[in-house]
């Protein structure tokens, strides 16, 4: 996955916009105005920041070296995976539709 992968892949789900909040470098994609997945435009190797149920969380970072509590967020609410091949797109798919989920089921802001 790199970067236009990930922006295809969270822009063709229904109801999301992409923001840049914190401003040029950092991509936010949102679901009915709430964040699901983060990501800087810089980072080599690419990252991305994703909300994860926090059981799920930690379970996920004791199997995967390269799922760490999330970057700059809630470490309970937020993991920050690193796309460096050791994880299958399809894992990396799973992460962001599980965030997408949390949020879609939110009220809108």
């Amino acid at each position: 996955m790199h970067i236009e992968s990930l922006r295809a892949y969270c822009l063709s789900k229904p109801n999301v916009t992409e923001e840049m909040p914190f401003g040029p470098d950092t991509l936010v994609f949102k679901v009915n105005g709430h964040a699901f997945c983060l990501t800087g435009l810089d980072n080599d190797p690419l990252s991305f920041t994703v909300k994860c149920d926090p059981d799920k969380a930690i379970e996920l970072r004791e199997h995967h070296d390269a799922v760490q509590p999330g970057y700059h967020m809630n470490k309970k609410h937020w993991n920050t995976i690193v796309v460096d091949g050791a994880l299958s797109d399809d894992f990396l798919q799973e992460q962001i539709d599980h965030s997408y989920a949390l949020n879609a089921k939110k009220k809108p802001k």
